[in-house]
């Protein structure tokens, strides 16, 4: 059997790739989970972004299933402890998209020092204000990075050449610091650090890591940003905290509520969200960092090597 199932539309590179390695890909897009379900025995991959949950259900329809590919990164919607359970292999692609990440967070960064949100909008407004929007310089800063993986590792790369000290803390990795970040202790990255960026993956016990005691750790007033997952920051605390000035901005490409319709949360906004679309020293994208037209290639050339590696054929 080499069936494998795209439940969304990849980068053509992954279909073609394991194509020439003898798999028969097939396409569907439309159909419910309970249809899919019916098929899936006829299958021994799936490859998806996160068009619907992967469940107990899910997994015990597929008897032949021997992997699940995520083109990108978070598995919150992937029973993973239970699919490994049953022998499948869950494959996900960070590295396709560390590159955009880094280079979009650091966009972030720029964009929160230089108001240059503010600034653009009140010039198209036909106001002139230089004193309102004078700079806070990225150099002689210690920029924190929580969570040095793939992307958190690309960002601190990005950061060599504009004169920063770069630090990183990671609780899941020992001996990680290297020639662009020094490995601390979560001490340290309290007492010296001036910016904060979350590159962490959800996991439950994860949920609200950054919270209003977090941020109230730090020694110093600082700029947070957020192109890891929502659910990682308290939004409420963080509002608390722009408040208080002891966040002096924040840039955040998730947001907590993203399973909400957008459209629905327009419409009942919660009062955090409304804070932060009002708020002048917030930068808000709607969960791009990783959408470049080279990062969807990277998905599905990174994909198609683990893929081959598992020798199913």
């Amino acid at each position: 059997m080499n069936n494998i199932l795209f439940l969304n539309e990849a980068h053509a590179i992954l279909p073609d790739q394991l194509e020439q390695l003898g798999y028969i890909c097939h396409f569907d897009y439309q159909s419910s989970k309970t249809e899919i379900e019916a098929k899936l025995p006829e299958f021994v991959g799936v490859v998806l972004r996160s068009r619907m949950t992967i469940d107990t259900a899910f997994i015990d329809a597929a008897t032949n299933l021997k992997f699940i590919a995520r083109e990108g990164v978070g598995v919150e919607h992937i029973d993973v402890a239970y699919a490994e359970s049953k022998g499948i292999k869950v494959l996900t692609s960070p590295e396709g998209s560390k590159d955009t990440v880094a280079e979009h967070t650091m966009g972030l960064l720029l964009t929160l020092l230089n108001n240059l949100n503010r600034a653009d909008r009140e010039v198209r407004a036909g106001k002139w204000l230089r004193e309102a929007n004078r700079a806070t310089e990225l150099k002689g800063k210690t920029v924190g990075i929580i969570g040095y993986g793939n992307m958190g590792r690309a960002f601190a790369e990005r950061l060599q050449g504009f004169g920063v000290r770069v630090i990183a803390y990671d609780k899941y990795k020992t001996n990680y610091g290297d020639a662009h970040a020094e490995a601390v202790d979560l001490e340290t990255l309290f007492v010296e650090s001036d910016i904060i960026s979350l590159h962490i993956f959800y996991i439950p016990e994860n949920r609200h890591f950054v919270n209003a005691a977090f941020l109230q750790s730090f020694r110093k007033p600082i700029y947070v940003l957020n192109t890891a997952r929502g659910l990682v920051l308290n939004t409420a605390d963080l509002v608390t905290q722009l408040q208080s000035g002891k966040v002096l901005g924040a840039a955040l490409d998730v947001l907590e509520y993203e399973e909400q319709s957008f459209a629905t949360m327009q419409q009942e906004l919660p009062a955090p969200f409304q804070y932060l679309t009002q708020a002048d020293n917030v930068v808000l994208s709607p969960h791009i960092a990783g959408w470049s037209f080279e990062s969807k290639k990277g998905h599905g050339r990174v994909l198609a090597d683990k893929i081959a590696g598992l020798n199913l054929l």
